[in-house]
């Protein structure tokens, strides 16, 4: 079994990578609290992951696992993107994000509400080697918040592939199987086999 320490320090971040690497034989040990937090200043989400990963190598002198995710609008130019945890401002709340995200939408016909969640997993090791995969989520942006599962902007989006939920109504079996972060997770699996 493979063994990597994990970048995130966000609580729900932990609980689906260490769900869906568990089912898939990966091993993660927790962020050490000591590490801190990783100032992300790239406009990609290939750079902000692996900054993250390298910070945690550094920190540790173990192999990490980081992810960055990011939701893009269509009719927002992409938007929020890799700014999505910080949309409505350094600090701001999930459902602060959720807001600014819905008033800038809110006269936008349904069939302009196109979007997608993509999350990139990036693996750093202490002899230098890095790895890259990523996972997309197609969907729409909902008119309000459903369900009261999941974080971020998951009340607020619904997979085009799904039954017409929110993935907020979405049980973590579920999202953990069809999520654009599971989606990552498996594609590294792969990479990590090969």
């Amino acid at each position: 079994m493979s063994s990597f320490v994990l970048a995130t320090a966000n609580p729900h971040k932990t609980v689906e990578i260490n769900a869906v690497l568990a089912e898939l034989g990966i091993s993660v040990l927790p962020r050490p609290s000591e590490v801190p937090e990783v100032n992300e200043s790239s406009d990609t989400l290939e750079g902000n992951a692996l900054l993250k990963a390298w910070a945690l190598v550094r920190a540790t002198g173990t192999p990490a696992i980081a992810d960055d995710t990011g939701l893009f609008v269509d009719a927002l130019g992409g938007q929020p993107g890799v700014h999505s945890a910080r949309y409505a401002g350094v600090g701001a709340s999930d459902q602060e994000n959720v807001e600014k995200l819905l008033r800038e939408m809110e006269d936008l016909a349904d069939d302009q509400r196109a979007a997608h969640f993509r999350t990139v997993i990036a693996v750093a090791y202490p002899d230098g080697r890095e790895t890259l995969v990523d996972g997309v989520l197609e969907g729409r942006i909902t008119r309000a918040p459903r369900g009261s599962g999941g974080f971020g902007y998951d009340g607020v989006f619904e997979p085009s592939e799904g039954d017409g939920r929110s993935l907020g109504e979405y049980s973590a079996g579920e999202k953990n199987a069809s999520s654009h972060r599971a989606r990552a997770l498996r594609a590294l699996a792969i990479r990590l086999a090969s």
